[in-house]
């Protein structure tokens, strides 16, 4: 998907930083790498932080590291998913020198870099709600995070219409059965090689789906966790489980759903760009200033009433922005 009308909206915003009901992180900012450590230098990734101490995956190993002094007075914390230089100090220990930039970064939970965003909804036990599963496609779209629709409990019933929706949209959607295992192994396939993180209401069965991706999943305690000897319940931070097949999971214990409130918000203005199916149409209306929900001239309206623009999706586009359009950049 083209993305450079969403990064030209987003620029007077970034100057600014954040301005959702939380602050974003602090832009990462390079130091240099191997500082005071003098040890072997390795790129990594950070698998979880947790009580001060970094769990840096490198060269095949694991490596417990504290971050340098410098990063607190530039307001630097690291977090899962941070490409990240290393210096290795010992057996198994080691100095975070440098975070990389990052290409995006989440706030609840914390993790950077996600590559996916596997929005899951259950075709029926709960039934999916139109609205939630559009509010997240919108924030993962916003966040230059690419999404997936997973339709789950496919095997109690056909998802077709949900299925029909998602794809007219443009968007990959992977109906499966954690129960059968119908549809898991293309959905495995599809993960590999990349980080991703799932969300969606209580009770779509994004546990069952997890471990019927990689049965040594556990939601409770995390692989490194329990490398650790940590039992269950002893963080709520965000740890990378690596698949098999390559690529990780982002587990996130006590965290159900991303809610848009504690996230970047998104403005009455950009909205538009956060549904790529619209994107063909911007620019195209009679009015500079058209919302795209009832004016005259729409283009976007009128590529509804052709067919070219799912309803269902629309319908999702105008409830948000009546949520957003009375926000202010500088509020």
């Amino acid at each position: 998907m083209t993305r450079k009308h969403m990064q030209y909206s987003r620029s007077d915003k970034e100057k600014n930083g954040a301005a959702g009901g939380e602050e974003a992180s602090p832009p990462v900012r390079h130091t240099p790498a191997g500082g005071d450590a003098g040890g072997r230098v390795l790129h990594g990734i950070v698998r979880k932080g947790i009580g001060g101490f970094y769990y840096v995956e490198a060269a095949d190993e694991i490596y417990e590291c504290r971050a340098r002094g410098i990063f607190r007075s530039q307001g630097i914390t690291p977090v899962a998913g941070d490409r990240v230089v290393i210096s290795v100090l010992g057996e198994g220990k080691g100095s975070l020198d440098d975070v990389e930039e990052r290409k995006n970064c989440l706030i609840r939970p914390p993790v950077a870099n996600l590559d996916l965003l596997a929005v899951v909804a259950s075709v029926t036990e709960p039934a999916p709600s139109p609205l939630v599963i559009d509010k997240m496609l919108a924030v993962a779209e916003w966040n230059h995070i690419e999404p997936v629709v997973v339709i789950s409990k496919a095997d109690l019933q056909a998802p077709g219409q949900w299925e029909a929706v998602y794809r007219a949209a443009g968007f990959p959607v992977f109906p499966l059965s954690a129960r059968s295992g119908e549809g898991v192994e293309p959905f495995r396939r599809f993960l590999a090689g990349k980080v991703t993180a799932f969300t969606g209401n209580s009770g779509v069965g994004k546990s069952s789906l997890l471990q019927a991706i990689d049965p040594r999943f556990s939601p409770q305690t995390g692989e490194i966790s329990r490398k650790l000897g940590r039992g269950r319940h002893t963080t709520r931070s965000a740890e990378l489980f690596r698949l098999e097949g390559g690529g990780y999971i982002v587990d996130t214990p006590g965290f159900a759903s991303l809610d848009m409130e504690r996230m970047q918000r998104i403005y009455k203005e950009d909205l538009p760009y956060c549904f790529r199916e619209f994107l063909p149409f911007l620019g195209r209306c009679r009015f500079t200033s058209c919302s795209h929900t009832k004016e005259a001239g729409c283009a976007v309206l009128e590529a509804v009433a052709q067919g070219r623009i799912m309803p269902q999706r629309h319908e999702s586009y105008r409830a948000i922005y009546n949520e957003v359009k009375d926000l202010k950049a500088w509020k």
